[in-house]
């Protein structure tokens, strides 16, 4: 029972320095529209400055040959702050660094365009790590996997926590799996012990706390959790196998045991209880032997007919 004790103790993981604010931006239709207007004002502004530059050489066409790159340029910025956000996905924003917010509204959405916009799925996904080879926690060799369903719940934590969060929870999931396999034995030894073959939905609920304690930083919420491989190493997988064979037969004969005593107890006392025939010890103990070999034994029984008396 240590194993169950102190299998999960918590994973203590540096507080997060930045958590997610969100932001809405403003809207982005509006702002296309004046960019296009922007934009097509800057091409006629540039080509009628030319014009009136090449036929009076005017100063009016000279400034409208001017204002038409200003005009250009502030089009361009202008439709440089423009984002547009997938359903599923999220933009995180910056500007000279800092973080300014995350914007999780799916749509057009217009922001300074001056920022960064990272964009960052907030899809669910899963994980599956590699088929690792462990000791449990009675130093068998065994093969283990699992498979981690995780979403993205927190934008800022996964960008500026951690250089890569999809890495990140690869390695923390596999972690995982390696530190629950070394504190469960394969099999349990005795009643109540978590093993991690009987105690299935027990050891995935603790996996499932491991994994999320150790990805919280990284702003992931973990789903779901479930081992898919559970098995002895080739090298050992034949004796434990015996193992278990043997375990299984002697806890059937303990069984047939226990019956084959209550049978013969009732037997006697029945007979007893009726005085259908007066037996003493020593008959009592013939009849209990003779009783036992046919109800334990794995064989079907030659009867012996008996023609003298009960004591020849």
């Amino acid at each position: 029972m240590a194993a169950q004790d102190h299998a999960f103790e918590g994973v203590e993981m540096p507080a997060p320095k930045v958590t997610e604010r969100v932001i809405t931006g403003s809207a982005g239709l509006p702002v296309l529209a004046l960019g296009l207007l922007l934009l097509l004002g800057s091409v006629a502004t540039t080509v009628v400055g030319i014009v009136l530059a090449a036929q009076s050489g005017s100063a009016a066409g000279i400034a409208l040959t001017s204002a038409g790159p200003v005009v250009l340029l502030a089009s361009v910025i202008l439709l440089c702050g423009l984002t547009a956000v997938a359903p599923g996905q999220a933009r995180v924003v910056q500007l000279l660094g800092r973080y300014r917010g995350t914007i999780r509204a799916d749509g057009l959405t217009w922001v300074n365009p001056f920022t960064s916009r990272r964009r960052i799925s907030t899809r669910i996904r899963n994980h599956e790590t590699e088929t690792t080879k462990v000791n449990d926690s009675d130093g068998n060799p065994i093969e283990m996997a699992a498979v981690v369903v995780w979403q993205v719940e927190d934008t800022a934590k996964a960008t500026f926590e951690v250089d890569d969060f999809t890495e990140f929870v690869a390695i923390q999931t596999e972690t995982a799996v390696r530190h629950i396999a070394n504190s469960y034995p394969y099999d349990a030894h005795q009643p109540g012990q978590l093993s991690l073959r009987d105690s299935a939905d027990e050891i995935t609920r603790k996996l499932s706390e491991e994994i999320s304690t150790r990805v919280a930083s990284a702003g992931v919420r973990v789903v779901e959790s479930r081992i898919t491989r559970l098995a002895y190493a080739p090298e050992v997988a034949q004796v434990m196998l015996q193992r278990q064979q043997a375990s299984a037969v002697v806890a059937a004969r303990r069984l047939i045991v226990e019956g084959a005593v209550g049978m013969v107890e009732l037997a006697l006392d029945r007979l007893a209880e009726r005085d259908v025939v007066e037996l003493d010890e020593e008959r009592k103990a013939a009849m209990v032997s003779n009783l036992l070999v046919v109800l334990c034994g794995d064989r079907g029984t030659q009867p012996v007919v008996n023609t003298g008396s009960l004591y020849q």
